[in-house]
């Protein structure tokens, strides 16, 4: 019988809960609104507001200000990817510096804020945010546009500093995520240890684990698995050839048929470099006088079983097709690849009616980026084993009758160049002239010259020793052809904005020279230093070094490389605006 309205409840049977009673103990239905959402004014993402409350506000202080003096101007524009790159990374180092301050500050100062003041520094933090952040993103893009201005860059024709702002957030959010995944790992091994040793010791003992195991991955394996990949993937380039190029059919060449080197083992820069280059009919129209057939001797690293062996076969090479009876024979070191830039080997071939030989080996399969950063040693090795390998039987020939005996070596080529000779009195001694073009800053001799320069002389252009023997020039080149330079001459040709020179580990942490004395014409006036960022701005503007016009950043063309010739071994009658009829050329 069903109950009526005023009849008694039914009391609970079997299976059936007794009523919760009402009540501030009371559970929340399951389907009810949390409570957050119930109650206007609090935080309807809790989960969002914990995350965020993790992230010290010292730490976003830093993060912020760091974040703001990235998009400061360095050498050459940045594209917006790298941009966001750099700005990433430069924000967490400006998150961690923030974090350290903010720890010795607590430390030596026992002063703990309450909630208004927390809540009132977020809000100060939030707010500096909002006016800084376009505010440096509207400087970065006039940045930008004065430093392409400097470099004769063409304009951008959209800003992209939104896609900087979101790409920096997403990196430096991946950075740090991984910086806690590595604290969690120290937790993780301290939890077990915290069983038998004191808290704070299982805590070091943790760090110390993962610090050596990071320490091992990143000195042992990862290195010897990085190289050994690249290693492949950039031999099994090396054994492509480029689009026209063919087996030289002349005999002055390595690779054709009666050549000592056989053409597949010459590599693919090596197969250009022969197959390349000024012949004897555009030499003759340039010149207008008779012209030789420019000899050109390379070999590869496959060609012989070492260095040395690739030297020795290289004189062979040279004596084959009779390289020691021209009027000049450049001993070329190659960049990481084996490429020699055509820019500056064939104004030298046009100069002198062909009547030249440039020999080079090839010393690796990796770019010189990837060389330079992981084995540099195969570079001075090259750059040693050839010259004396030349030079012992040049010197073996009459004076009277053997070339000229001049040396090139450009960006990581400079740096095996330089391995050959102990100092100036080594050079004048053993050549007939040096041209070393866009020097690392890790050069020896280019470092001991900068640093020994003679005072008053800036350290982008700087003399040594009055300009007796080694000179410094820019574009052009001819600019260093002032009385008082005794042959033999050796000349650095440097970019002011060539990353290459200028970029060093010491960049993080000392402010150069170059940046604390008057900038060079084509280095912005507002570029300054500031320890950690212009180390990372450097570094970024390396991956666009090439992507200017030639005079700046590391490209250097055609009219530098003549002038540079006429400074170091001119040919007679020879003048500077034959130089820049040959600069208008365009390389092969």
């Amino acid at each position: 019988m069903t109950a009526g309205p005023g009849s008694p409840a039914e009391p609970a049977g079997r299976g059936t809960q007794p009523a919760e009673p009402a009540g501030p103990s009371a559970e929340p239905p399951e389907n009810a609104p949390p409570e957050s959402a119930a109650k206007p004014g609090r935080w309807s993402f809790p989960r969002t507001r914990r995350y965020l409350a993790r992230f010290s506000m010292a730490g976003l202080t830093g993060a912020l200000i760091c974040y703001c003096l990235s998009l400061t101007p360095s050498l050459l524009p940045r594209a917006w990817f790298l941009q966001a790159v750099m700005s990433g990374i430069t924000t967490v180092i400006g998150y961690a510096i923030g974090v350290l301050v903010g720890w010795l500050l607590r430390s030596l100062v026992p002063w703990s804020p309450g909630l208004a003041a927390r809540g009132a520094g977020r809000w100060a933090l939030a707010a500096s945010a909002a006016v800084l952040v376009p505010l440096f993103g509207l400087l970065g893009a006039q940045w930008q546009h004065d430093i392409r201005q400097h470099v004769d860059a063409s304009q951008p024709s959209e800003a992209r500093y939104i896609l900087v702002v979101i790409g920096s957030i997403l990196i430096a959010a991946a950075l740090i995520t991984l910086v806690r995944g590595i604290g969690a790992l120290v937790r993780l091994i301290a939890r077990p240890l915290r069983r038998f040793l004191p808290h704070r010791a299982a805590t070091a003992l943790a760090v110390l684990v993962v610090v050596l195991l990071l320490g091992f991955l990143a000195t042992g394996v990862l290195p010897g698995v990085a190289i050994a990949t690249a290693n492949s993937v950039f031999s099994g380039v090396d054994d492509g050839t480029a689009a026209g190029i063919f087996e030289p059919v002349t005999t002055l060449r390595s690779g054709s048929p009666e050549s000592l080197v056989p053409w597949p083992t010459l590599g693919r820069q090596g197969r250009t470099f022969v197959d390349t280059g000024p012949t004897e009919a555009e030499i003759s129209k340039f010149t207008g006088t008779p012209a030789m057939e420019p000899i050109r001797v390379y070999v590869g690293l496959r060609s012989a079983t070492s260095l040395q062996a690739e030297s020795a076969l290289a004189v062979r090479e040279l004596e084959r097709t009779g390289a020691f009876r021209r009027k000049v024979l450049v001993v070329a070191t190659t960049t990481g690849t084996g490429w020699l830039n055509p820019a500056m080997i064939d104004p030298l071939e046009y100069m002198y009616d062909g009547d030249t030989a440039v020999v080079a080996i090839q010393y690796s399969f990796l770019p010189s980026w990837i060389s330079f950063l992981a084995d540099k040693a195969p570079a001075q090795d090259a750059g040693r084993d050839l010259f004396d390998a030349v030079y012992a039987k040049w010197h073996q020939l009459p004076a009277a009758s053997r070339p000229a005996l001049v040396v090139f070596g450009e960006s990581l080529g400079s740096f095996g160049g330089e391995a050959a000779f102990s100092g100036t009195e080594d050079i004048r001694d053993r050549t007939s002239g040096v041209l070393w073009v866009g020097p690392t800053n890790s050069n020896t001799l280019w470092s001991r010259f900068t640093a020994g320069r003679d005072p008053g002389s800036p350290q982008w252009r700087p003399v040594y020793q009055g300009g007796q023997t080694v000179r410094f020039a820019s574009a052009p080149a001819t600019e260093a052809a002032a009385p008082g330079w005794e042959p033999p001459r050796v000349l650095y040709l440097q970019n002011a904005s060539d990353p290459i020179v200028w970029w060093s580990w010491q960049l993080a942490f000392h402010q150069p020279d170059w940046l604390r004395e008057t900038h060079a014409p084509d280095v912005s006036s507002a570029m300054h230093w500031y320890p950690l960022v212009t180390f990372w701005q450097v570094a970024a503007d390396l991956a666009l070094a090439t992507a200017v016009p030639p005079g700046h950043g590391h490209t250097y063309g055609m009219f530098q490389g003549a002038s540079s010739w006429a400074s170091i071994v001119p040919p007679p009658g020879w003048s500077a605006a034959r130089s820049a009829e040959l600069g208008a050329l365009a390389p092969d």
